[in-house]
Protein backbone atom coordinates (compact mmCIF):
# COMPACT_ATOMS: atom_id res chain seq x y z
CA UNK A 1 0.00 0.00 0.00
CA UNK A 2 1.33 3.40 -1.10
CA UNK A 3 0.31 6.40 1.44
CA UNK A 4 0.43 9.77 0.06
CA UNK A 5 0.71 12.34 2.75
CA UNK A 6 -1.31 15.28 2.59
CA UNK A 7 0.22 18.96 2.98
CA UNK A 8 -0.46 21.13 6.14
CA UNK A 9 -1.44 23.58 3.29
CA UNK A 10 -4.09 21.14 1.81
CA UNK A 11 -5.06 19.96 4.97
CA UNK A 12 -6.45 23.49 5.87
CA UNK A 13 -8.16 24.37 2.69
CA UNK A 14 -10.24 21.05 2.79
CA UNK A 15 -10.96 21.72 6.60
CA UNK A 16 -11.79 25.49 5.62
CA UNK A 17 -14.10 23.64 2.60
CA UNK A 18 -15.83 21.38 5.05
CA UNK A 19 -16.76 24.53 7.45
CA UNK A 20 -18.36 26.18 4.54
CA UNK A 21 -20.28 23.55 3.44
CA UNK A 22 -21.45 22.80 6.69
CA UNK A 23 -21.82 26.31 7.04
CA UNK A 24 -24.62 26.01 3.94
CA UNK A 25 -25.93 22.82 5.35
CA UNK A 26 -26.85 24.46 8.66
CA UNK A 27 -28.51 27.47 7.35
CA UNK A 28 -30.71 25.62 5.59
CA UNK A 29 -31.69 23.28 8.45
CA UNK A 30 -31.87 26.08 10.63
CA UNK A 31 -34.40 27.93 8.08
CA UNK A 32 -36.10 24.28 7.40
CA UNK A 33 -36.69 22.78 10.46
CA UNK A 34 -35.15 25.27 13.16
CA UNK A 35 -37.38 27.87 12.54
CA UNK A 36 -40.61 26.22 11.88
CA UNK A 37 -40.29 23.30 14.60
CA UNK A 38 -39.08 25.26 17.80
CA UNK A 39 -40.12 28.58 16.95
CA UNK A 40 -36.65 29.96 18.08
CA UNK A 41 -35.85 33.79 16.42
CA UNK A 42 -32.59 35.14 17.25
CA UNK A 43 -31.28 38.20 16.52
CA UNK A 44 -28.84 39.01 13.67
CA UNK A 45 -25.77 39.81 16.28
CA UNK A 46 -26.36 36.25 18.20
CA UNK A 47 -26.52 34.36 15.07
CA UNK A 48 -22.78 35.85 13.63
CA UNK A 49 -21.14 35.52 17.36
CA UNK A 50 -22.46 31.97 17.27
CA UNK A 51 -21.54 31.35 14.00
CA UNK A 52 -18.28 32.94 14.41
CA UNK A 53 -17.52 30.18 17.37
CA UNK A 54 -18.32 26.93 16.11
CA UNK A 55 -16.75 27.92 12.76
CA UNK A 56 -13.38 28.44 14.37
CA UNK A 57 -13.91 25.38 16.55
CA UNK A 58 -15.00 23.47 13.33
CA UNK A 59 -11.39 24.08 11.16
CA UNK A 60 -9.54 23.71 14.15
CA UNK A 61 -10.93 20.20 15.10
CA UNK A 62 -11.14 19.84 11.66
CA UNK A 63 -7.41 20.42 10.75
CA UNK A 64 -5.87 18.12 14.00
CA UNK A 65 -8.40 15.22 12.92
CA UNK A 66 -7.27 15.47 9.21
CA UNK A 67 -3.24 15.85 10.28
CA UNK A 68 -3.95 12.88 12.83
CA UNK A 69 -4.60 10.55 10.50
CA UNK A 70 -2.06 11.66 7.84
CA UNK A 71 0.67 11.71 10.15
Amino acid sequence: IILIMQSKKKSLIESITNVIAGLLLNWLTWHLLIIPIFKIYPSNEEIIIICVIFTILSIIRSYFIRRMFNE
